[in-house]
This record gives C-alpha cells, structure tokens and sequence, in this order.
C-alpha cells in the first residue's frame, strides 16, 4: 500500500485545485460511504489495481503483501492510497466516513465480483 497526500494545485480566493491522479487510467470509479464501525474489504484482486480518495470522515486501511506483516495505515481526509494487485486489503470506518475508488482492471460494473477473492480469515489490526 502506497500513501500519498495530494498537494493543492492551485489556490485563490475562490478556493484550490488539487489533482488527486494524475496520468493514470482508470476504468472505473465508485464512491462508498460507510457508517462507523463497518469493515470494508478482506479481500484480494489478482489483476485489479484500486486507489482510495478519502473525502470525509477516517479510516484505518489494513493491507498485507505476499502474507508479510498487517500494515495499519490511519486515513484522514485528503489522503489517497494505492493497492495493488495481489495485496490484501480492508477499509474500517473510524467514523463515518466518503470515499471514492478509483480502479484500473476488471472490477466495476456488472464484473464487480469477477477479480475479487475473499479471504479466509479477517485482517486484524496487530496491535489489539
């Protein structure tokens, strides 16, 4: 999982302008909105490739590569996270929380199952 804090592009006094992606394709884009407490996710995509824009609310993303160590990352509004493909992942709403999901690969629309694979146990937080 890769974190990065999308800096403003352009700012006045009308307000700012901040490309979140820039020359990446992308063929779907979903937006989610979770209550707090809701888990999100406990799954994997073998050709999928997902970015997470987080709008409103936070988030602790738990993601897990080749079945290293559980990586806890907290999201606050403003941050964008990439998955890979092959990288476990899961979304636990903090609070409730929007966020958007931008995808590269087969998962959207009427595929949207068709590169998801659920995994046998949950992703835990190593600390608790």
């Amino acid at each position: 999982m890769l974190l990065t804090h999308p800096a403003i592009n352009f700012e006045d006094d009308r307000g700012a302008i901040k490309d979140i992606m820039f020359r990446e394709p992308v063929d779907h884009v979903t937006v989610i909105t979770s209550k707090a407490g809701v888990v999100r996710g406990n799954h994997f995509h073998n050709e999928t490739v997902q970015w997470v824009y987080l709008a409103s609310g936070s988030l602790k993303s738990l993601t897990r590569k080749d079945n290293g160590a559980v990586e806890v990352t907290a999201l606050k509004p403003g941050d964008l996270i990439l998955t890979e493909a092959g990288e476990q992942h899961a979304l636990e709403a903090l609070e409730d929380s929007t966020f958007f999901v931008f995808t590269r690969g087969p998962r959207g629309g009427q595929d949207y199952e068709s590169d998801t694979f659920r995994l046998d146990k949950p992703l835990r937080d190593p600390a608790l």
